[in-house]
């Protein structure tokens, strides 16, 4: 099952696969997510969903259930 996935400010919209790791997901649409610890600990990835939820973007993946997921990229001069 395909979903889409939007990433903002840049509304750049990639189709996904339920599961897919939203770091390959961004990667492949041309979206730079920082990255440090790889474990969600560090906070580098943090992004927002448009329901406001705050998630890792390395330790999380496309979740079932919408027919469209839009991801609030977060600028953080530290990363």
């Amino acid at each position: 099952m395909s979903i889409r996935v939007r990433f903002l400010p840049d509304d750049i919209t990639v189709d996904a696969e339920v599961g897919e790791p939203l770091l390959d997901v961004a990667e492949r649409a041309g979206v730079f997510i920082p990255t440090g610890c790889l474990m969600g600990s560090c906070h580098a990835c943090t992004v927002e969903l448009e329901n406001g939820d705050v998630i890792r973007a390395c330790i999380s993946a496309v979740s079932p259930g919408r027919e469209e997921i839009t991801i609030n990229l977060y600028s953080d001069p530290t990363w």
